[in-house]
């Protein structure tokens, strides 16, 4: 087998492997695990891999539903970065150079502010929930993405046939649609890959801090917020075990962006 089927290969595994998850969150419902106040407290074992925390919920099911609303809200959120992206790269380089300057002046502004911070702020103005952590992640995750697309769309502005569809009387936005966009599609699905694990962690951070999801939702950080205040009594199982699963998800999204960069780069496709 060589290096591309072998990627290929652990790209379908990690695809599958977090599709898997996802359903069997999504299959789960609202709150997985019922309430069960004779076996709280338990630690890991056969019958509870996960351990059960204080109203007797078992973990493992609450883990399982918990990645399953990461991975939604990181997806999408990951996805409308991927849209803005796209959009202001693309703009900066078809909308002349004082539209290039202000784009790129915009994109190191954003740059220049730590995510988190104005993660929390957009959260907090939009209300917190759902739509709040998406509307922020997204809204702070796509200048990196935005500077690789207007590099690469700068470069398509000479190539031949688009100086010939402008000669033909050709419409930017046409320009855009039919040609451009589809010669960034790789780069946009690769960065939406790498961008989902920034994206998961910051939910899980402002969850954790009480600026995302409701504490009705058993996301991640909504968990490992319960967590904290049972640690000092020795239950390190309801922190530790959905923190590493958190950093497997993640870490499998992050390699999967990495094969899907490696399979469609010219330079290691066909190796």
């Amino acid at each position: 087998m060589n290096r591309r089927k072998h990627t290929l290969m652990s790209a379908v595994l990690l695809v599958l492997f977090l599709a898997a998850i996802a359903a069997a969150g999504a299959a789960l419902g609202g709150e997985p695990a019922e309430t069960d106040l004779e076996r709280r407290n338990l630690g890991p074992s056969l019958e509870h891999p996960f351990g059960t925390d204080w109203l007797g919920r078992d973990m493992f099911l609450r883990t399982i539903r918990g990645l399953s609303i990461s991975i939604g809200v990181g997806l999408a959120a990951a996805a409308g970065s991927a849209v803005i992206a796209a959009a202001v790269g693309l703009s900066a380089a078809l909308l002349g150079r004082a539209a290039d300057r202000a784009l790129t002046w915009l994109i190191d502004l954003f740059l220049s502010v730590p995510h988190l911070v104005t993660l929390i702020l957009i959260a907090f103005v939009c209300g917190g929930g759902v739509r709040g952590v998406i509307i922020g992640v997204a809204l702070t995750h796509w200048p990196g993405l935005a500077r690789v697309i207007r590099a690469e769309a700068l470069q398509l502005k000479s190539a031949e046939y688009i100086l010939v569809s402008r000669r033909l009387g050709k419409s930017r936005s046409w320009i855009a649609r039919r040609h451009m966009l589809p010669h960034v599609l790789p780069q946009l699905l690769v960065g939406l890959f790498l961008t989902f694990p920034h994206a998961i962690l910051h939910e899980a951070a402002i969850t954790f801090l009480g600026l995302g999801l409701s504490p009705h939702q058993p996301a991640i950080g909504i968990i490992l917020s319960e967590a904290m205040r049972y640690l000092s009594a020795g239950m390190w199982w309801l922190a530790v075990f959905p923190g590493l699963s958190l950093l497997v998800v993640v870490r499998a999204f992050d390699r999967l962006g990495e094969h899907t960069r490696s399979l469609i780069d010219p330079r290691t496709a066909h190796g």
